[in-house]
């Protein structure tokens, strides 16, 4: 049997969610609730993994303001954490404002993640993996371009399969799109939502979009939201799945959640159907939760200082 393994490099990343019913009044102050939640694209993915299974592993970097809160967190959600911590930087932030509708508005600062790189990684990593799957963040900065590269080429040379979600449209536009599609070639998985899958290809449909991507990679699959996902291969879209029906609290992490869902499904042998409807699944769970990991569901009886101790010390 090939290696089972999930490895996911990307962020791990200190979430601040405000939800807000009302618009928000400039200038003044506006009513919300708000949370602190360990949160991160790649740290999301991996940890939905987990919870659904999977033998999930993360490469990430932690600043040293809460490297051990973020580890802690990655350990009880069942992931084997690989946390290099950044002595000179604290960990990545985002603020993120949710409105009543559960759409979500992103302040950003990546932190000790725009500085993971190739000294980050070792060939040993790879070990018992069989799916190597890369947060397009990871990308977005000269050190994590390098690491993707040579994570990607050393996957490649032991047969690992190797998926990308490019993660941005306002960092994959910086980036470039002739760029993007370069550099991770090696994929043969593509993971966009809709608006970076029409950014990639200069479509304006979805099912267009799916079919020029897979021809690209050999596989795209394009997370349509509350519409589902459709997947396409060498060029014809082959799989759709319906959106569940949930009431939405938050959508941070859903599609983190979405590709967790698919990834661990296909990694068990599911068809691509099957593997589509686990990651809508998963992804319309992610949107019943506050916050982008699935923690709270799976330990309802803990209060959120229990599941998210902070040292104080």
């Amino acid at each position: 049997m090939p290696p089972a393994g999930l490895l996911v490099i990307g962020d791990v990343v200190t979430d601040v969610v405000a939800i807000h019913r009302e618009g928000i009044a400039k200038g003044t102050d506006t009513a919300a609730d708000i949370t602190l939640r360990p949160g991160g694209s790649g740290a999301n993915t991996a940890a939905w993994a987990a919870r659904l299974g999977a033998d999930a592993r993360l490469l990430a970097r932690a600043g040293f303001d809460t490297a051990e809160w973020h580890t802690a967190a990655l350990v009880r959600a069942g992931v084997l954490p690989h946390v290099r911590v950044d002595a000179g930087r604290p960990t990545a932030v985002v603020i993120a404002m949710v409105d009543g509708t559960g759409e979500r508005t992103m302040l950003t600062n990546r932190g000790a993640g725009g500085a993971i790189g190739p000294g980050d990684w070792a060939d040993e990593l790879l070990d018992g993996v069989g799916h190597l799957h890369v947060s397009g963040y990871t990308l977005f900065a000269g050190p994590g371009l390098l690491l993707a590269r040579r994570a990607m080429a050393a996957a490649a040379g032991r047969g690992a399969r190797i998926s990308v979600d490019p993660a941005s449209t306002g960092f994959l536009h910086d980036f470039g799109v002739e760029r993007f599609l370069a550099e991770t070639a090696p994929a043969g998985l593509v993971i966009p939502n809709l608006d970076e899958a029409l950014l990639l290809t200069g479509e304006t449909d979805a099912e267009r979009a799916a079919e020029l991507l897979s021809a690209r990679y050999g596989t795209a699959v394009v997370k349509l939201g509350a519409d589902g996902a459709l997947l396409a291969r060498r060029g014809r879209v082959s799989a759709r799945a319906p959106g569940a029906r949930v009431d939405v609290v938050d959508s941070t992490g859903a599609g983190d959640a979405f590709a967790a869902g698919y990834l661990t499904a296909s990694l068990g042998g599911a068809n691509d159907a099957d593997a589509l409807a686990a990651g809508c699944r998963s992804g319309a769970d992610a949107t019943t939760l506050v916050g982008g990991r699935p923690d709270l569901r799976l330990s309802p009886d803990l209060s959120p200082d229990e599941l998210y101790p902070i040292d104080t010390n």
